[in-house]
């Protein structure tokens, strides 16, 4: 599956940010320096955007957030782990439907080389 050009576009600002930071370091690290490289390359996002659950036609606020939504189109979730497990992928799947976003990217920082780190998800 091909990535769309603003995946790429992310991809590419998340490789950047690792290639200075390496891995090891805290999620909410690799958050920062993302939300910073995505701003110099003039990508709009909001940063730990708020998700509520709408249960039974009710808009719930239950503490769920989107690590980065990027241009309304794209939810980034971000880990710094051992390994991407299912829960992960659960977690970023429930959240593009939620917030009726079709394109996601799961990025874990946590590894050698960024592109063994990293999953695309469309709905």
């Amino acid at each position: 599956m091909e990535f769309d050009d603003l995946s790429n576009r992310v991809i590419g600002c998340a490789i950047e940010v690792h290639r200075h930071l390496g891995p090891g370091l805290l999620e909410s690290t690799y958050e920062q320096c993302l939300a910073h490289e995505l701003s110099l390359k003039a990508i709009k996002f909001k940063l730990q955007h708020p998700l509520p659950v709408i249960y039974k036609d009710t808009h719930l606020d239950c503490g769920y957030r989107i690590d980065l939504l990027v241009e309304n189109d794209l939810i980034l979730e971000l880990k710094s782990v051992e390994a991407l497990k299912g829960i992960h992928e659960a977690q970023l799947l429930t959240y593009m439907k939620l917030a009726c976003v079709r394109k996601g990217l799961l990025i874990n920082f946590n590894v050698k080389k960024l592109k063994d780190g990293i999953r695309r998800f469309v709905l």
